[in-house]
């Protein structure tokens, strides 16, 4: 499922613009939980995106019935992580200067590896956060980038591009045991996105769609239909359950 929201353009209001913004953080340190490491720079919008795109899709299977001329009901088999692609134009015509390079760079530098992930193993992009004033992103990382310098100095320096960036929601990964304390860590956290159900992370983290009432029981959940878009889930690790 894909979903295009676009800017109220022209329309006039009373309240202070906010910006939109990309927050840069560390990856979260291996048996932790999932969540965002240590800050490392926010990218601050010059001008805010006409359009931003969110896209989010399932994995159903059919099973074929024998002897049968229509398939059987579909069963659900995970989701996708969610998907968000936005253009942000930047502009230097003002002093004609090299801000637009330099804010290309650092976008391009979303899309590898930092320095302390490389240094203590394996090496893991910035986990990003896209937000624009109420609205918060998922916790992601940068899948691509893309620039279209539009306009040159008379020496062919770019000081005019349209970058278009593509951020992946961040499947959490297995947090372990604490060796200190002995208890069980949770599983990672999860901030909700259109498509979401306990069922599907039931799924993608256990493998199993019927153990969800696990994962609504650690955050005193009720009824299972009735999701808060842009809250975060705890999920219990899998040992918790087992125990």
């Amino acid at each position: 499922m894909t979903v295009t929201f676009t800017s109220a353009g022209s329309a006039t209001t009373s309240k202070k613009m906010e910006h939109a913004s990309i927050t840069v953080h560390e990856p979260p340190k291996p048996g932790g939980l999932q969540q965002p490491g240590t800050k490392l720079s926010e990218i601050k919008f010059q001008f805010n995106p006409k359009e931003l795109t969110l896209a989010k899709n399932a994995k159903w299977q059919r099973q074929t019935q024998p002897n049968a001329a229509k398939s059987g009901v579909p069963e659900f088999k995970g989701a996708e992580p969610a998907k968000l692609q936005l253009e942000i134009f930047l502009d230097s015509t003002d002093t004609m200067g090299d801000a637009t390079i330099k804010l290309v760079e650092e976008l391009f530098n979303l899309t590898v590896p930092t320095k302390d992930s490389r240094t203590n193993g394996k090496g893991s992009p910035p986990w990003v956060i896209f937000k624009w004033g109420t609205t918060t992103g998922f916790p992601s990382f940068v899948s691509s980038v893309s620039a279209k310098y539009t306009l040159f100095t008379p020496g062919g320096m770019p000081v005019r591009a349209v970058c278009t960036v593509s951020l992946e929601e961040v499947s959490g990964e297995p947090g372990g045991q604490n060796p200190t304390s002995g208890a069980k860590e949770a599983r990672g956290a999860h901030v909700l996105t259109a498509g979401d159900s306990l069922q599907s992370l039931a799924y993608r983290a256990y493998g199993n769609p019927e153990l969800w009432r696990h994962i609504a029981e650690a955050n005193g959940i009720d009824d299972p239909m009735r999701l808060r878009l842009g809250s975060t889930l705890l999920v219990p690790a899998l040992e918790e359950i087992d125990g």
